[in-house]
């Protein structure tokens, strides 16, 4: 296996992609091997407990590259979204509170009986809008997420990129940016023009890899694959994003029982080598 590190330098690895492994045991995994960033989301953050892991991760002399997540704006319910405001507030205060300028948003999907996705969208923008000028004051970045068209009916009404897009580019662009996740947009045939738009708007918040595989397993959440194990040629994607200029971190962010099941320590030496044989 090589020991040259110098090409993991924009190397991120999202916490769930190795959840097995404490946010100590990840800092201290991702240290070993010379990556210097990491994603976090909030469950695990708010079991360890925000400030201690912002002082954690400080120690460890890593940069956290995404708070997952904060969105779901989808509720008609005037109660409800009320609720899904304060709560991304929080995100917010908690990705401020970590390091990172970027909290990811995932959407949501339609509300129980309701068949009005365009609606749904504006709800999105709505949300977004109030939200926004928090997220500034703050030095945060809300970076909307289009999710692959089979979320659309439970998780997120954005599907695309273009669709992500057409709602970031309503605010100003230090404040709303969108997230290029390959296992997400890798089928749509205007995807190179949609990251050059990205691109030349500074809208890149976060880039984000994982290969799709089949058969997706049931509730298809859990299916994204290991960089190399599916269809999506990873490395065009990095080399289109980069064209664009964008230079930040390369996160990668798999959900997927076997890799789970490894040691944390294997799993995040294969995830390196990986990354080396199908990105760089």
């Amino acid at each position: 296996m090589s020991t040259d590190n110098r090409d993991l330098s924009r190397l991120s690895i999202n916490q769930e992609t190795v959840r097995q492994l404490s946010i100590p045991e990840l800092a201290e995994g991702v240290t070993a091997l010379g990556i210097t960033g990491i994603g976090l989301w909030r469950a695990p953050v708010q079991e360890y407990g925000v400030e201690a892991a912002a002082k954690l991760v400080r120690d460890a002399g890593l940069t956290v590259t995404s708070l997952c997540r904060g969105g779901f704006f989808t509720a008609s319910d005037p109660d409800e979204r009320k609720a899904a405001l304060a709560d991304n507030r929080t995100a917010i205060d908690e990705a401020a509170t970590l390091g990172t300028d970027t909290l990811v948003l995932v959407s949501g999907g339609l509300p129980a009986g309701d068949r009005d996705i365009a609606a749904a969208r504006e709800r999105v923008a709505d949300a977004i809008a109030e939200l926004a000028p928090y997220a500034g004051e703050r030095g945060v970045r809300l970076a909307i997420e289009p999710l692959h068209p089979m979320y659309a009916s439970d998780r997120c009404v954005v599907s695309t990129l273009g669709q992500a897009l057409g709602i970031a580019e309503r605010f100003p662009v230090e404040q709303v940016g969108v997230v290029v996740d390959t296992y997400h947009i890798w089928w749509d045939d205007q995807v190179a023009a949609q990251i050059a738009r990205a691109g030349a708007g500074g809208r890149i918040a976060s880039f984000q890899l994982a290969d799709w595989v089949t058969p997706l397993p049931e509730g298809v959440l859990l299916g994204r694959g290991q960089l190399g194990d599916g269809s999506i040629d990873l490395r065009w994607y990095r080399e289109q994003v980069d064209a664009t200029g964008f230079g930040g971190p390369i996160e990668v962010e798999i959900f997927n029982p076997r890799l789970w099941e490894k040691d944390g320590a294997v799993a995040l030496a294969e995830i390196a080598e990986r990354y080396r044989e199908h990105v760089l």
